[in-house]
């Protein structure tokens, strides 16, 4: 009887109060439900009361307790630290509003053994949330969308401090141990929230694109400058959910990733989420629609290929491969743009780099026609030729390995009247002054090859080969000749005061 007086009762669906947290978040809720919660050492305990209706007693306690962990989240409303199977569904949305306010508190993990009691709880808290997104009970209405993106910005943007980033700029630091955020144990499942709810198929992307805005985009891009490698896979399938759910976003995705692009390569040199950027951007390339866009272009040309210029490029040279292979595949005539801006940023005196190179530069002929082939291959077997006579023996070695490549022996073979003549003297020197053994067999294998291919040309190349040999033994000659007259009228004169002094010249070595 008396429970059918208190339901005829008025009673208030949601009694909102709104104050200012520590960390500017606002919280809200409705009181209901009997569940209490008593924190005894490093655990949290709760204990179901058997009455529907909680006394004033009780719901006071609770919120006395939850507001001496959380002083600044709890407010009036549904009392947080309620497990969602202790209210009633229509107050189970209100209740997950009050559990994403509750988790806007940020806790210091630089020191494990500080607030373990209010760490462990807002786990719990999480780990709850996470359950209710999956059990499909959650309805992303405004103010739950507001809540996600207010806790997911809250607890994941934040400024890296400068020793928080790696010191060194170049290939070898790839074999250094990562670090990994001590806050981990929280992230983690924030981002497994965030990746749920951008998924879900009930999120109003119309709705939910005022929250996930541009300023959201670019702090969560930002974030992928963390040494964390867990952090950076987390953030790259969340950044690819978010580009396949909010199209309107596309266009300025790909501007801000173009502009971190940018200042790593022209400006820090340093970034460790460019190997994750580029992977998104691979399977992003591979949706681009036919004829590409004069922007998807522009990116593949600005943004793409000076990305070859730092000295890191080892570390995300396999994922920059693929994204350049993909605009390949889209539009074949693309191939004599990226060997040229291959010659361009072609490294001098970096060999490990120049060997990662001539890989990619096979990977690109294999795509290109005959036609863009003769529009490049000039420049292209001057640098080859270059590379041929390399005294380090593996990039000498892996371009004589471009010739095992059926496809670039076609070419070749279609073109070799203009193709032989350009590296006939590096093989010729090759055979005659090269150390190292592999590399000699290599050569001599190629020659056979040409002669099979084409004797009469490779009789022309020797002849001329040998012309310009005697041509530069009588030029040496003629200098010798002309330095020895100098050095005897030279030494035939006494020294004195500031006289100028010959000195004997040393042996003048080639280079490309």
């Amino acid at each position: 009887m008396l429970k059918q007086l208190l339901n005829r009762l008025p009673r208030k669906s949601s009694l909102t109060t709104t104050t200012k947290s520590d960390n500017g978040g606002d919280s809200a809720g409705i009181i209901s439900g009997s569940n209490v919660v008593i924190a005894s050492g490093n655990r949290i305990q709760r204990s179901n009361s058997t009455n529907v209706v909680p006394n004033r007693a009780s719901a006071n306690a609770l919120k006395r307790m939850s507001s001496a962990v959380f002083p600044s989240s709890v407010v009036a409303g549904i009392e947080p630290l309620l497990s969602f199977k202790d209210v009633p569904n229509p107050e189970k949305q209100n209740l997950f509003v009050s559990k994403l306010n509750l988790c806007c508190v940020v806790f210091d993990f630089s020191d494990p053994n500080k607030n373990t009691i209010e760490k462990d709880l807002k786990r719990q808290t999480l780990i709850e949330l996470v359950d209710f997104i999956a059990s499909g009970s959650a309805r992303f209405t405004e103010p739950v969308i507001a809540g996600i993106c207010k806790m997911s910005a809250v607890n994941l943007f934040r400024i890296f401090p400068p020793n928080y980033r790696s010191s060194s700029n170049g290939g070898e630091a790839d074999d250094d141990e990562p670090m990994f955020d001590p806050a981990w144990s929280h992230l983690q499942i924030v981002y497994d929230l965030l990746l749920r709810f951008i998924s879900s198929s009930s999120l109003d992307a119309k709705i939910a694109k005022k929250y996930v805005d541009h300023s959201f985009i670019l702090r969560l891009l930002d974030l992928f400058d963390s040494e964390d490698p867990r952090e950076r896979d987390c953030l790259k399938t969340i950044l690819h959910r978010i580009y396949g759910k909010f199209m309107v976003h596309r266009p300025y995705i790909r501007k801000a990733v173009s502009n971190i692009f940018y200042r790593f390569v022209f400006e820090t040199e340093r970034h460790n989420g460019i190997a994750e950027l580029l992977e998104i951007f691979g399977s992003v390339i591979s949706g681009f629609a036919l004829p590409l866009k004069e922007e998807h272009k522009m990116f593949l040309w600005r943004a793409l290929i000076p990305l070859h210029k730092p000295k890191s490029v080892g570390s995300y040279l396999q994922q920059l491969s693929y994204c350049i292979t993909q605009f390949l595949e889209k539009e074949p005539k693309l191939a004599g743009s990226v060997i040229k801006g291959l010659l361009k940023y072609w490294p001098v005196t970096n060999s490990q780099k120049e060997v990662m190179f001539l890989g990619e530069l096979e990977e690109v002929l294999e795509s290109t026609s005959m036609v863009e082939f003769q529009k490049i291959m000039v420049p292209l077997f001057r640098r080859i030729a270059c590379c041929l006579n390399s005294s380090h023996f593996q990039v000498a070695e892996r371009a004589l390995f471009l010739w095992n490549n059926d496809h670039i022996v076609g070419l070749i073979a279609h073109n070799r009247q203009v193709i032989l003549p350009l590296i006939f003297p590096a093989l010729e020197r090759n055979t005659k002054n090269h150390w190292n053994q592999a590399v000699l067999n290599l050569t001599v294998n190629m020659k056979k090859m040409f002669s099979e291919m084409d004797n009469d040309l490779v009789l022309f190349c020797q002849g001329i080969y040998d012309e310009e040999e005697a041509k530069e033994s009588t030029e040496s000659e003629r200098r010798k000749g002309i330095w020895e007259r100098l050095e005897t009228v030279a030494s035939s004169q006494p020294l004195t005061g500031n006289t100028a002094v010959l000195v004997k010249p040393t042996t003048s070595i080639s280079a490309c």
